[in-house]
């Protein structure tokens, strides 16, 4: 099938796209190039251009009217930098997608699997978050992920759009064939920068916050491989029509995650056995946006995708690693 991906430039649209290609379907890549690099589109179908762009988007399915679905990941993501810079993020994540909601429903192309966020819940006791956890996006990021998960719910009821929202918690590593990864000069989640120290990029790590309620202060998260990630996009779209007819709505969030929650500083202690030496670190406060964090109960999606996450976290340090070495040579930078 041909699959329409916003964002097909970027860190996880890319690596959707690889999956894709390699279970024998064809990813249409459309992207503006804001943050994504053009070097990821090479060998793809895409379009340069804004989802915004109503007849860029009639251009696109009239050349590929077979199109199946679009797997939307085009979003601004620095948690930081939506706290400095709110409208932004609220005009190029929510204005923007709506525009796109719009020309994909009138179009006739109303299968949409959403890149959400496990950013939008609440902080809960235990820290393990299922679908119907409280929601308390925390950031002007998070809230923008918040906000359209219900923009879908609303239209998915009101027209013919359809829609899976993935929320996924932390993305780790590269594609396995280290044709995609990291991209971002100065990456701000945190294994990239834990390599860009070990590359010898920064001078040391930064532990951000060291005093949340977790077994050893710093933050929690469920990081998953980026490629068990991709995975799960490409069963949400192989069976599409099979999980809504089988939740009998035409909307539902699926969380996607390893189900095991890891801290910052054993994340560390993980990257520095992998790398075989210890590399420089100190603590500092958390960071505007940052939260204790949350690990996912992630059976809905093996029950509805056949999906669960696979890879340990030790695979996602050693490809991050390796495609740190590699992307001189895919992108012309260190």
């Amino acid at each position: 099938m041909k699959v329409l991906i916003t964002g097909g430039a970027g860190y996880i649209g890319s690596t959707i796209a690889n999956a894709l290609l390699d279970h024998g379907h064809t990813p249409i890549l459309l992207d503006s190039l804001v943050s994504g690099p053009r070097a990821f589109t090479q060998g793809k179908v895409f379009y340069e251009g804004d989802i915004a762009d109503r007849s860029l988007l009639e251009r696109i399915f009239h050349e590929h009217p077979d199109i199946h679905s679009t797997i939307h990941c085009a979003a601004l993501v620095v948690v930081p930098e939506s706290v400095e810079k709110p409208y932004l993020y609220y005009r190029e994540n929510v204005c923007k997608s709506l525009e796109l909601f719009k020309s994909l429903e009138e179009l006739g192309y109303p299968r949409v699997v959403f890149s959400s966020s496990a950013s939008i819940y609440a902080a809960v006791p235990g820290f393990r978050v299922t679908e119907d956890s409280p929601l308390a996006p925390s950031s002007p990021y998070a809230r923008t992920k918040h906000m359209m998960e219900q923009v879908l719910e609303d239209l998915s009821r009101a027209t013919k759009l359809r829609a899976i929202a993935l929320r996924y918690f932390n993305p780790i590593g590269a594609d396995p064939m280290l044709r995609t990864g990291i991209h971002v000069r100065e990456p701000s989640h945190v294994l990239g920068r834990m390599v860009d120290v070990a590359l010898g990029k920064q001078r040391e790590f930064v532990i951000t916050g060291v005093n949340w309620p977790t077994r050893d202060g710093s933050g929690l998260r469920d990081y998953i491989h980026v490629w068990d990630l991709a995975l799960a996009h490409l069963r949400a779209v192989e069976r599409f029509d099979e999980v809504l007819a089988r939740v009998g709505r035409p909307y539902v969030p699926i969380n996607l995650g390893t189900g095991r929650g890891v801290t910052v500083k054993e994340l560390l202690a993980a990257f520095e056995r992998v790398y075989g030496r210890p590399i420089p670190k100190r603590e500092a406060p958390p960071r505007p946006g940052d939260v204790a964090g949350a690990y996912a109960s992630a059976e809905r999606a093996w029950e509805l995708l056949g999906w669960r996450a696979e890879r340990p976290i030790e695979e996602g340090i050693a490809s991050a690693l390796a495609w740190g070495q590699k992307r001189r040579e895919v992108l012309g930078y260190p």
